[in-house]
């Protein structure tokens, strides 16, 4: 049994499978060890652990604060819909400032601060209102600590303009794992996971950028043998676009 860690870089648009035969924070410590800025992830106690690194501040995921009160429907419908709602909101907000500010990080970080922020307020305060009438380890107890637990992380995300309401581009990327191992059902060995974990990295980066794997391997291919092993990250999907960023 093994794990495989996904992590994606937003602003270059790649994507990292990265091997493990563990959950503990062994993998991302080692692979962060000399990284500076945002980490964005959901409530897993092992990145906490990461984020007490002076270097790194946690952003927090909406996504999977809101799918705990999805999760909840069945348990307390009124109280369920609520949070929903207003997490619906925000999203539609969200996708007016990525229309009206044309990318630039600035503005969104500015629209989101008055029109989302509040937004996000407001759900904290419902909770802290309504979290002593519901039993906590029901279904809706529990989306309500959830969300009051990673709510400081979740601040953070109106810290830079960068940063995305939530890992739903990670989420989607690994998706594409998800249904294939349920075809192939096992990797066969330790060694076979970490090569499904590097095709996965590169075709995971190049459905990000909008590019034909098969090309960009074919190309890749070609061109390796004579290529500087100096400069291998060269033959990255999409290596000119992103030096360029």
């Amino acid at each position: 049994q093994g794990y495989q860690w996904v992590y994606h870089d937003p602003i270059g648009k790649l994507v990292l499978f990265n091997y493990r035969k563990g959950r503990g924070q062994n993998g991302p410590k080692e692979l962060l060890a000399d990284y500076t800025g945002y980490l964005q992830c959901d409530g897993y106690t092992v990145y906490d652990k990461i984020g007490a690194d002076p270097a790194i501040t946690l952003a927090g995921c909406l996504v999977h604060a809101r799918r705990k009160f999805y999760d909840a429907l069945d348990n307390d419908k009124k109280r369920a819909e609520k949070a929903l709602a207003i997490f619906r909101e925000i999203y539609l907000q969200e996708r007016t400032i990525k229309e009206e500010s044309e990318q630039n990080v600035e503005k969104i970080k500015q629209l989101r601060l008055e029109k989302i922020q509040p937004l996000l307020q407001q759900i904290k305060g419902w909770i802290t209102e309504e979290q002593y009438n519901v039993l906590p380890k029901s279904a809706i107890g529990k989306a309500m600590t959830y969300f009051v637990n990673q709510y400081h992380k979740l601040q953070n995300i109106f810290l830079d303009g960068k940063i995305e309401l939530d890992n739903n581009k990670i989420e989607n990327a690994i998706r594409p794992m998800s249904i294939g191992r349920k075809n192939y059902l096992f990797c066969g060995s330790h060694k076979a996971a970490q090569n499904a974990a590097m095709l996965y990295s590169f075709f995971g980066s190049c459905k990000m950028q909008n590019i034909n794997p098969r090309e960009w391997l074919a190309n890749t291919l070609e061109k390796i043998p004579d290529h500087s092993i100096q400069k291998l990250e060269e033959l990255l999907p999409g290596y000119q676009e992103n030096s360029i960023l």
